[in-house]
């Protein structure tokens, strides 16, 4: 980096010379290299823009197209920045300007465009000449101050015109609307963010200089991408990602299911991941189908019109429509994973990849450099206007002698200059002063001016001097983009949003086209498993292997998922479709889940959506969770209860009630509302009975107005009203006390 990259010249003579073959590729390549990192493919940190973006934004500026102006032809902008600014062909110019004005590409538009500027669908925009453009408000906030000062500007290729080596850029751009290039040895993936959240992470920024990465993340979640979808990289990774500036995101179509009569439903995509063309996207799943890989999905149409619908059908009423979608994800771009790469020109030099943090600070600290120039070019202006007021009002004070002068002295600039020790500047300008301008009512305008002057110029001084004060106006100025473009705005609020993967397991698909039919779950002591054909009440008949019996058993469908509760406190979600039917003895559960060697099953029962559950372990620690939590799509399955040996899961049963009776080893029975327990997706829980010995034996949890039901070991029923059961009510984690009369001598409430 350090040699002279500059291409060698010709030799005096003009004749051929000899070169080192390899010195010369390493020079000529290092100077193309150089050239692409700085001059095309990098953004740079401060405004986010590409020297090409820079450009056409500039350019539009000069030409006056402010979002209020009237629209210019594209090819008149294209043609200015070309022979101004950017000597590198008209198309990539209007590729650029193209780009800038789609919506579905830029989360934020620089460029107002009028005519065919492309679409979602991949179809490319009309030709230069038939549209035309014009700077949006966003765009405004970039130039803003361009003309006080507020960069340095450098000579075009041509030499005749100055361009601005970087826009003052009032706005985070670079995070605002990501970036993307590929230079020489490497490449940038910048994903655009919210404008809101961002404003508050800078503002945070502001207000704590040693702020973390993870505590920006509070206010900036992850990207904003144009066109929505659904988020559904764990938190985690994202932190890492944004700690490190590398990693990726996982982006899905936002989709809904909508139902017709009869049971008839359609899956209708509304948003689909960034820069994923429609029309690609369609015709990739339209060939998934003739080849038939999706066999879930029937048909597919494309009822877009401005809004995003792509319908999707199922093959039957009866496939699962997360199923049909886990698998149009793994196979289409409905999923895509969107790379992030924060690498950029930090202060428009040094390509380096940083966090967001970095990225942020890059552009606070462009932001006070742009602040404290345009604060010395308006001294400067105000410095020339109060010497130009102080000559003016000498001028009120000797009307008579000066108008002499003017009228008789042969040079009345230097007679002036001397008579009234006035500067050039000043002279120059009593001079160029209509007759008009010498009123009265002038004179006193003029004393105001210079007041408010000197005032404004104090004020300047004070915040030149003071970076308290210059953090101040720079917060001010964020918060008056934030309400600009805050969320409660059409642009501002968020369009993607975040989610997690639903836990389906899609090797087999097959199973979702299983056809619903009631079964009879039969589950042996020695947990053998089996499902038989029917609701069957009457288990009297059924075979075991010898010296096993009937442990439980319950009715349910094909499409039904089976929990299973192992002592090292996993969960295990099984198909009652891929259960051994009823003409055999079953087979042992422990070949269709990843069971701990040494555990023990303790509890297997149907799966009912959003049914709640009391889980304990041995020690008396429980909690309240949900079954949606617990369903897995993995042999390995779920952790649901933390323990550590020799304490082990003891028992899951429906919190269906709003108090709990517990009994433990102890034979001490402690009743106490359900509310005292919390509601977890997995945990150790809390105390539920105090044991100085020993530990949980039952619990149940019931409705106190109801009474307390048991049953004993004759299978009789036994209840205990909510008024003889005070003695055993109490708080959760005390010891109780004996139990009833009559209460079985096993310790079980049947």
């Amino acid at each position: 980096m350090g040699k002279n990259v500059m291409p060698p010249t010709l030799a005096p003579s003009g004749k051929a010379e000899d070169v080192n073959l390899r010195e010369a590729l390493e020079e000529r390549y290092l100077a193309y290299a150089l050239s692409t990192i700085m001059g095309r493919a990098l953004p740079d940190a401060r405004d986010g823009l590409k020297p090409v973006h820079r450009r056409i934004l500039y350019g539009m500026h000069i030409l006056r197209l402010d979002p209020a102006a009237a629209f210019k032809k594209c090819a008149k902008i294209v043609g200015d920045v070309m022979g101004s600014f950017h000597p590198h062909g008209d198309q990539a110019i209007y590729d650029a300007l193209v780009r800038l004005a789609q919506d579905f590409s830029s989360r934020y538009p620089l460029v107002d465009g009028q005519g065919n500027f492309g679409n979602i669908d991949g179809d490319g925009a009309a030709a230069y000449r038939y549209t035309e453009a014009r700077m949006t408000d966003v765009a405004r906030l970039l130039l803003e101050g361009i003309d006080q000062d507020a960069v340095d500007f450098r000579e075009n290729y041509a030499g005749d015109q100055k361009e601005p080596i970087v826009l003052p850029a009032a706005l985070p751009n670079l995070l605002a609307n990501g970036a993307q290039g590929i230079a020489v040895g490497m490449a940038t993936s910048i994903p655009p963010h919210n404008l809101a959240e961002l404003c508050d992470a800078a503002l945070h920024l502001i207000a704590h200089k040693n702020a973390t990465v993870d505590q920006l993340l509070d206010f900036v979640p992850g990207p904003d991408f144009p066109t929505g979808g659904i988020l559904v990289e764990p938190r985690e990774t994202i932190a890492e990602a944004y700690r490190t500036g590398r990693g990726s995101f996982r982006l899905r179509a936002r989709w809904a299911k909508e139902e017709a009569s009869r049971g008839v439903w359609a899956a209708v995509v509304t948003e689909i991941p960034y820069m994923v063309q429609k029309s690609k996207l369609i015709e990739k799943i339209a060939e998934l189908l003739a080849e038939k890989r999706l066999p879930l999905v029937a048909d597919i149409r494309d009822e877009s019109a401005e809004d995003i619908r792509v319908f999707m059908e199922p093959r039957a009423r009866a496939v699962d429509p997360e199923m049909m979608m886990e698998q149009l994800f793994k196979l289409t771009e409905l999923e895509s994973r969107f790379p992030m790469n924060m690498n950029l020109l930090a202060d428009g030099v040094v390509p380096r990849v940083v966090s967001l943090k970095e990225a942020l600070r890059q552009w606070l600290d462009h932001r006070r450099e742009v602040l404290l120039r345009r604060s010395r070019h308006r001294r400067a202006e105000i410095e020339h206007r109060l010497e130009v007021l102080a000559g003016m009002l000498i001028v009120f004070l000797n009307l008579d002698r000066v108008i002499a002068i003017v009228r008789e002295a042969e040079d009345p600039k230097d007679e002036l200059k001397a008579s009234f020790d006035l500067s050039d500047v000043q002279a120059t300008y009593i001079l160029d002063t209509r007759l008009r301008g010498l009123r009265k009512l002038e004179e006193m305008q003029l004393s105001r001016e210079n007041s408010d002057l000197a005032k404004e110029k104090r004020e300047i001084e004070g915040l030149l001097g003071d970076e308290a004060k210059q953090w101040k106006a720079i917060a001010a100025q964020i918060r008056e983009l934030k309400k600009k473009y805050g969320p409660d705005t059409k642009i501002g609020r968020r369009r993607t949003s975040f989610g997690e993967l639903p836990d389906i397991a899609i090797d087999d698909i097959a199973g979702a086209m299983i056809e619903r039919e009631p079964v009879t779950i039969v589950v042996s002591e020695k947990r053998w498993i089996r499902a038989l054909k029917g609701n069957v009440d009457d288990l009297g008949a059924l075979q075991f292997k010898g010296g096993d019996t009937l442990a439980v058993s319950f009715f349910a469908e094909t499409v039904s998922k089976i929990l299973v509760l192992a002592s090292d406190g996993r969960i295990f979600t099984l198909e009652a479709a891929k259960l051994p039917g009823g003409r055999g003895q079953g087979e042992p559960i422990r070949l269709m889940a990843d069971i701990a060697e040494g555990e023990t099953i303790k509890a297997v029962f149907p799966y009912a959506a959003v049914q709640k559950m009391l889980v304990a372990a041995s020690d008396g620690r429980g909690f309240i969770a949900s079954q949606d939590e617990m369903v897995g799509g993995t042999r390995k399955g779920k952790l649901l209860l933390n323990v550590e040996k020799p304490t082990q899961a003891a028992l899951i049963v429906a919190a269906e009630g709003d108090h709990v009776a517990v009994i433990g080893e102890n034979r001490k029975l402690l009743i106490f509302p359900l509310a005292q327990l919390p509601e977890m997706p997995r945990g150790k829980g809390v105390r539920l009975q105090k044991y100085r010995d020993g530990g949980i034996s039952d619990a149940k949890v019931f409705y106190l107005a109801e009474g307390l039901t048991w049953k004993d070991s004759a299978g009789r029923s036994f209840n205990v009203s909510a008024a003889d059961l005070r003695d055993w009510t109490g708080n959760r984690a005390e010891a109780g006390s004996l139990p009833p009369k009559g209460f079985p001598k096993n310790n079980r409430f049947g």
